[in-house]
């Protein structure tokens, strides 16, 4: 069954159908939420193209972007605001574009371009900052392409939408915005603020977890098989899937940006399981993933609806922790 749904043409039609339904129950009429719903297509093309312009997966599959609908409906709540699904496209058009740079330090243009997504996304969530320095790493010893015209590139990229805000904020007198924007770069909040973490948070935060942890797993088990290239790729998945897991557990109120941004990394690590494993034992992890991750939607969908009364209770109390 695993494999057939891997490499079925049809899987990412039904699963299109299949997260159209999550948003048609999610609120998409109620809450007018059709610009929302469009950035989410744009989102899951990008993540096509993604995997079919960096052969993210040796074989024919439309994996990474089924895996990505499937667990965006999954924190449907946590995407559902406009500004975490703006920072989720910058950050999909990041990657994209970032990747283009593979062994080439003069390729100026591109990475110029991949750091203006980053600097737009910093606009609305000004805490993707303290994520340069590990960009830059990556970029010198994954993409092999950190060099003065790629660096400076990126540093100019990043300030371009500054660029724009400051002489918008002078002409409107209204500077106050840009002063509280720079603000958020250096203050760091309090750590480990759970107060307002919910029970469906946490149920989505753990199966996205451990769905990159698996796919982390299998990926570093079978890299061989894989061109350096690919390699390369997916390890900057690996390393930035830890980095945000480290943010979210010590900066949990910034809980809907950060999994939206882990749900795009994790997206490549758990196709490349369902696509490229074929054993009876992945098949039957297979099958129990599906189960658990749509029961966790339908059980996020009724609490978020208010439809559940456990649901409701669990939104007005805090988790001790």
């Amino acid at each position: 069954m695993q494999n057939r749904v891997a490499e079925s043409h049809y899987a990412l039609l039904a699963t299109a159908i299949y997260t159209f339904i999550v948003w048609y129950l999610g609120g998409l009429v109620e809450q007018r939420l059709y610009m929302q719903l469009g950035i989410f297509a744009v989102c899951t093309y990008l993540m096509m193209e993604l995997n079919n312009a960096n052969a993210l997966i040796r074989i024919y599959s439309r994996m990474v972007s089924c895996s990505f609908m499937v667990l965006s409906a999954l924190s449907l709540y946590a995407i559902v605001p406009l500004g975490v699904s703006l920072v989720m496209l910058c950050f999909i058009t990041f990657l994209l574009t970032l990747f283009n740079i593979y062994q080439d330090k003069r390729a100026a243009g591109w990475t110029f371009y991949a750091f203006v997504c980053l600097g737009i996304a910093s606009t609305i969530f000004p805490q993707i900052v303290f994520f340069l320095p590990f960009v830059w790493m990556f970029m010198g010893f994954l993409l092999m392409a950190l060099g003065p015209r790629t660096f400076w590139a990126s540093v100019v990229g990043f300030i371009v939408p500054y660029w724009f805000i400051v002489p918008y904020c002078l002409l409107t007198g209204s500077m106050d915005f840009f002063i509280n924007l720079f603000r958020q770069f250096v203050d760091f909040q309090p750590l480990f603020h759970y107060e307002n973490i919910r029970l469906h948070q946490l149920l989505s935060f753990a199966i996205t977890f451990l769905l990159a942890a698996i796919g982390t797993v299998h990926f570093l088990r079978n890299s061989f098989r894989d061109k350096i290239r690919t390699r390369m790729f997916f390890n900057i998945f690996i390393y930035l899937s830890l980095l945000i897991v480290v943010f979210i557990v010590l900066q949990p109120q910034h809980f809907n940006i950060l999994i939206s941004m882990l749900i795009v990394v994790t997206s490549p690590l758990i196709g490349h399981f369902v696509a490229l494993t074929r054993t009876r034992t992945t098949n039957v992890t297979f099958c129990l993933l599906m189960l658990i991750v749509v029961a966790a939607t339908i059980f996020n969908l009724l609490v978020t609806t208010g439809l559940l009364d456990l649901g409701t209770w669990v939104l007005k109390q805090p988790i001790n922790t």
